[in-house]
């Protein structure tokens, strides 16, 4: 193909020379992303900080063995990071958890 069978094929596909991308696909020049990111709640705000065991028992007030066989099988809230890994507790999710597990009105 010669010089000016290309140029005619770029006219032709509707990409000008001169053009500028943005102007050849009119795509906008506002940056992508979220507009009001304080409309839109953060993940860590949510959850709370992330605790491990220990600290998970100490904010209930118990032991590390505790927290591990007796309130997960209660469906205590967590996150495995493998099929044997660490534990991951949120601590706004535990709190949740103990005010809806809480007994009313004493014993």
């Amino acid at each position: 193909m010669t010089s000016n069978g290309n140029t005619e094929e770029r006219y032709k596909a509707g990409f000008a020379e001169d053009a500028n991308a943005a102007e050849t696909f009119k795509l906008s020049r506002v940056p992508s992303g979220q507009s009001y990111p304080h409309h839109y709640p953060h993940p860590e705000d949510a959850l709370g900080e992330p605790l491990g065991v220990r600290q998970v028992a100490r904010l209930l007030g118990c032991s590390d063995w505790t927290v591990r066989h007796a309130y997960l099988t209660k469906g205590l809230p967590h996150l495995r990071s493998g099929p044997m890994g660490k534990l991951v507790f949120f601590r706004n999710q535990v709190v949740l958890w103990i005010l809806q597990h809480q007994r009313k009105g004493g014993m």
